[in-house]
């Protein structure tokens, strides 16, 4: 067998409190799944099967698939090696690397998507630029390729923070057995370290997918009718509404074979340390004359997904300035959307917390549906979601119009980002160290309090910062569900773009984008430090081993054959 070993057998299933916590989380989001259900339902089963198998629908299905099978692979090609480069090698400055690499994710898509059609489309600047050298017209940046684009550079940090998270964490005692037993370093990655990386690919991979499949702005910006666009339309556009409901179930049923088609690619294995030696840091791989090209191959990603979309902003913002445009920055305005993203972030934290145990710990039926259920809103439309909750917020009055619903919207869009990272931390966790803890003494809550928290740490506040930076950027459900007067910086962008007020729009967009940025940079301060700090004995980063595996049995177990 290639890859880490296989699951032990036999496994405890989940206690009751867990069961029914990840049950009522799965409720909880499968919500706009009933809405759209019962909206389709209203229309019969004649009109939902002829709407289904439309030729129209089929190629929406297609043009959708190949959009997200075409972002999802470019951003694991991107996310993979930049993630080795800026934690296992000598890169010079990769530190700073680290925040700048990432920071796109902060940007908002209609915003990059505005800022290359600003940019390469036609009479863009650059057109302009190059129009005195005879160049009159440039590549269309309309449709797939723009689309493509686009959603690549502002999706693939989020295979790059998982991967990361993941690569800080590894047993660098397996890649030393491997190495003495003759193997080189590219063979070493592939056989050893890589199988590692799986789940936190397949995880990274999974959110891009998803954020594809839900992309409305960048789509619609570039022209691509994909079903985010097409059911915004139909929902526009129409007063019954019951078509788009069920372009929407097309588009769950979508979600569903991208779900399957992750946990298949998961695997069967435990990838947790066998014992201490994973607390130390891995050694560090000199690039030698590869140093200065991968800079420069950072550096040109940095310049194509960061420069050119903060570039395209400061330029309205100095000319909006210079027309007497007043900068719009309010702290009402900054504090709503701060404090609105942060309760997004921790609840959804918290709501992952019992689908992670699930998935990672108690394998099984209940475990795959409530996982699978809990990604279901965060492929669904921001517009449809918050329909829905509108659908049914209005039935409750207590939450309805209230910042309430907001957050259970954001939780519901975003909590695949909180479930994936703390997963993937949980299946690092040895669970023999638990097992340990409760032959001490230790009640179930004690153990996870005092062993597994600490350990899934770093995960955990890597997903917190996922939700916190997308929720400050979501658009529809913020618009249609925040309270009256409950203006965010998403919005205030939104309405000046929207009105072609692009200079109106620059302070906020920027203002997104550096408040988005903050997180990372905290996460990145508190890695270096934790690596430059060895872990005392008996603390939960230095936990004592349990099992004394020789250095060679573990290699074999990746490096040898079946």
């Amino acid at each position: 067998m290639h890859g880490p070993r296989r699951r032990r057998r036999g496994r405890a299933a989940p206690g009751t409190a867990l069961a029914l916590a990840g049950l009522a989380v799965a409720a909880a989001t499968l919500l706009p799944a009933v809405y759209l259900v019962v909206r389709a339902g209203q229309a019969g089963l004649a009109s939902v099967v002829d709407t289904i198998v439309a030729g129209r629908t089929l190629e929406l299905l297609a043009r959708t698939a190949l959009l997200a099978v075409s972002v999802t692979v470019t951003s694991v090609a991107i996310a993979v090696p930049l993630a080795w480069l800026t934690v296992r090698t000598d890169l010079p400055g990769r530190r700073v690397w680290v925040v700048l690499v990432a920071l796109p994710l902060a940007i908002p898509s209609y915003v990059g998507g505005f800022a290359f059609v600003a940019a390469l489309g036609p009479r863009g600047l650059v057109q302009g630029w190059l129009g005195p050298l005879g160049i009159e017209e440039l590549p269309p940046i309309y449709g797939f390729p723009g689309a493509w684009l686009v959603l690549t550079l502002f999706s693939y940090p989020y295979v790059l923070l998982t991967v990361r998270a993941t690569l800080r964490r590894l047993d660098p005692s397996l890649e030393e057995a491997s190495r003495t037993l003759g193997r080189s370093r590219r063979a070493t990655f592939w056989w050893v370290i890589l199988p590692q990386l799986r789940p936190s690919i397949a995880a990274g991979g999974l959110l891009v997918a998803l954020y594809s499949l839900s992309d409305f702005g960048a789509v619609s910006l570039l022209r691509f009718d994909s079903f985010t666009r097409v059911i915004y339309v139909q929902y526009r556009a129409s007063l019954d509404r019951s078509a788009a409901a069920t372009l929407g179930l097309v588009l769950i049923a979508l979600v569903l074979v991208v779900l399957a088609a992750e946990h298949r690619s998961r695997g069967r294995a435990d990838y947790h340390r066998l014992h201490a030696g994973g607390a130390r840091p891995a050694p560090v791989v000199p690039l030698g004359r590869w140093r200065w090209p991968a800079v420069a191959a950072c550096a040109a990603l940095v310049g194509v997904a960061l420069v050119v979309p903060l570039g395209v902003i400061v330029y309205w913002l100095v000319r909006g300035l210079a027309a007497g445009e007043p900068l719009r920055l309010t702290g009402t305005l900054i504090g709503h959307s701060l404090v609105a993203s942060a309760l997004g972030g921790v609840v959804a934290l918290v709501a992952a917390w019992p689908v992670a145990v699930l998935a990672a710990r108690h394998p099984g039926r209940l475990s795959r549906l409530v996982e699978r259920a809990s990604y279901t809103g965060y492929a669904l439309p921001g517009v449809v979601v918050a329909l829905a909750l509108v659908f049914f917020g209005a039935r409750v009055e207590a939450i309805y119009q209230t910042r309430t619903l907001l957050v259970f919207a954001y939780v519901v869009l975003f909590l695949p980002q909180a479930v994936g990272a703390v997963r993937t931390s949980l299946l690092q966790v040895n669970p023999s160290l638990e097992e340990a803890s409760r032959l001490l003494g230790r009640s179930p809550v004690a153990t996870t309090r005092a062993v597994v928290l600490p350990l899934v740490r770093p995960g955990a506040l890597a997903g917190l910062a996922l939700v916190f930076l997308t929720c400050m950027k979501e658009l529809p459900a913020t618009l249609l569900l925040a309270p009256t007067g409950y203006d965010t910086l998403a919005t205030q962008v939104w309405n000046a773009t929207s009105e072609g007020f692009f200079g109106r729009a620059a302070g906020p967009a920027l203002a997104l984008v550096v408040l988005s940025a903050l997180p990372m940079a905290l996460l990145v301060m508190r890695e270096a430090d934790g690596r430059n700090r060895p872990a005392r004995p008996g603390t939960p980063e230095s936990p004592p081993s349990t099992r004394d595996v020789p250095p060679a049995t573990k290699a074999a177990v990746f490096v040898g054959g079946d």
